[in-house]
């Protein structure tokens, strides 16, 4: 069963040791997505959901290399060392092994599974699905909202960017679980909304349970919609 999701997003710059001296403009960002990890994740089985170029699942000792961020080193799951066998991280997970790591410590046994596009009917959505019917788990789903909310943003300015993440915010808010799954895909692509797929993919598993869903950060730092928000089990 799902107990609960937290939402968190996923840009680099969440990582102090990445974001250097911008690390500050952040912080309210950082806490927010510790509360809302701790919320949900603590005694449970942590799953991390998040975009990547392939469907496949990860154990705890994987891990993100923070090369492709600018920087030395890497970050284990949920293990407190890695295995260098393992596959690394696609960057999405990349970012929420760290956010796990600072809210759950280095023992959080924290699992992932990448949302590539075929993932409705890959073998990582059944290890996935096995999963959540044999243990007590709760999700850690990563992604970004639009990158085109602002002149300035990463894409321009979309006058489509904005209502579009009011209604990402609203699902969030009402844990609305539906609302999630049933999200435009071409839209989000074309609005450069990054968590589209981890949240189509969530809403889908988290469909048909009632759920109380709390909004913790919902702002465009950057010209880019991040959300952070908790559901808890129960309507």
């Amino acid at each position: 069963m799902i107990s609960g999701a937290a939402f968190c997003p996923q840009p680099p710059l969440l990582l102090p040791h990445v974001a250097v001296g911008a690390a500050a403009e952040l912080d309210r960002l950082r806490a927010a997505c510790r509360t809302a990890i701790e919320r949900v994740g603590a005694g449970r089985q942590l799953v991390l959901l998040g975009a990547g170029p392939v469907s496949r699942s990860y154990p705890p000792q994987a891990r993100g290399n923070l090369a492709a961020f600018g920087v030395a080193g890497d970050v284990p799951l949920g293990a407190r060392a890695p295995d260098d066998a393992a596959a690394e991280l696609p960057p999405s997970l990349t970012v929420g092994a760290w956010l796990v790591r600072d809210a759950l410590g280095p023992d959080s046994g924290a699992v992932a599974f990448a949302v590539g596009q075929d993932f409705a009917t890959s073998l990582a959505a059944r290890e996935l699905d096995e999963l959540t019917g044999a243990r007590d788990v709760a999700l850690l789903v990563l992604g970004d909202g639009s990158a085109r909310r602002s002149r300035a943003a990463p894409g321009y300015l979309d006058e489509r960017a904005e209502p579009f993440d009011a209604a990402v915010e609203a699902a969030l808010a009402g844990g609305d679980a539906a609302a999630l799954s049933a999200l435009d895909g071409a839209l989000g692509a074309e609005l450069l909304a990054a968590g589209v797929p981890a949240w189509r993919a969530a809403g889908r598993l988290l469909e048909g349970a009632p759920y109380t869903g709390t909004v913790l950060y919902a702002e465009a730092p950057y010209g880019v919609g991040y959300f952070v928000a908790a559901w808890t089990a129960g309507g």
